[in-house]
């Protein structure tokens, strides 16, 4: 989740001030955990000179005003949207997959997880929906080999425009290389005609995701509960303050013997946690 170059501006008549560029980023600061580096303000004015034309609005100044006195939330929702990048793959840094394969899911079934409890599993940043869509196919291919097994995903994002595409699952031919040929013929359906170059995810795979709005920043509803979590590629966007405070809180939502997948540039080794450390990125409450 982080600002990428939109090439150049089209507004003519003004700029983002230095000013103005901070308030924003405090906005989004407080709301979101995530950190606009100086060096974003002219993404940024891009971004919300986009937004400024869609609704109307003449001014940068006027239009923080508008978002910091909208009740409902819903310009604030827009303004996130604008000001995020989600970058995603299917079975994207793989090695995480393979061990929830190989050694986390075995571990589970050998407790009794998956028949005695759900087992319940989340993608914590979920974009587009490839992460939790990859996680589906991972856990359906393992529960098929194991009558009985009891599972759930749950995917959230705090960007309302990713959780619709996700949630429609449909994804360019390209998008779906690296995903193995039999998962590829067993979970996608090839669109024809007008969706010729076009893959969907099946219903039977869509069934097992729920995809919900959430924001990392607000309190937990789950606690205990969780026995997976996946939070990969997004830590790096928070400074250490919120980096810490997430981290605690993952690690009172999931299970004793749950685990935590972060992404292979993220660490947690300078962090506060009582996470035993299984693999580079792979942690586990003991």
């Amino acid at each position: 989740m982080v600002l990428n170059s939109d090439g150049p501006s089209n507004m003519r008549y003004q700029q983002l001030t230095d000013g103005l560029f901070q308030k924003f980023s405090d906005l989004v600061y407080e709301k979101t955990g995530i950190f606009l580096k100086p060096e974003k303000k002219e993404l940024l004015n891009a971004r919300l000179g986009k937004r400024l034309r869609a609704t109307g609005i003449e001014s940068f100044k006027e239009y923080y005003e508008y978002v910091i006195h909208d009740r409902s939330g819903e310009e604030l929702v827009h303004l996130i949207d604008n000001v995020s990048t989600n970058f995603t793959s299917f079975f994207r840094e793989n090695s995480h997959f393979e061990i929830l394969s190989s050694t986390v899911l075995p571990a589970f079934v050998k407790e009794g997880r998956g028949k005695n409890k759900e087992i319940l599993l989340w993608s914590s940043a979920s974009s587009s929906g490839e992460e939790p869509y990859t996680m589906a196919m991972v856990v359906e291919n393992f529960a098929s080999q194991h009558p009985g097994m009891r599972y759930r995903i749950m995917a959230t994002d705090i960007s309302t425009r990713v959780l619709a595409q996700a949630k429609r699952g449909v994804y360019a031919e390209e998008r779906v290389a690296k995903v193995p040929k039999p998962f590829l013929k067993k979970y996608f359906q090839k669109g024809v005609g007008s969706s010729d170059g076009y893959v969907k995810v099946k219903d039977e795979l869509r069934r097992v995701v729920q995809f919900d709005r959430f924001n990392l920043m607000g309190d937990f509803p789950w606690r205990a509960a969780i026995d997976v979590i996946f939070c990969r590629n997004v830590m790096i966007y928070f400074n250490r303050e919120t980096q810490q405070e997430l981290v605690s809180k993952f690690h009172d939502a999931l299970t004793p013997g749950g685990y935590l997948f972060i992404g292979h540039s993220e660490s947690i080794s300078g962090l506060k946690h009582s996470f035993t450390q299984v693999d580079a990125t792979a942690y586990m409450k003991r």
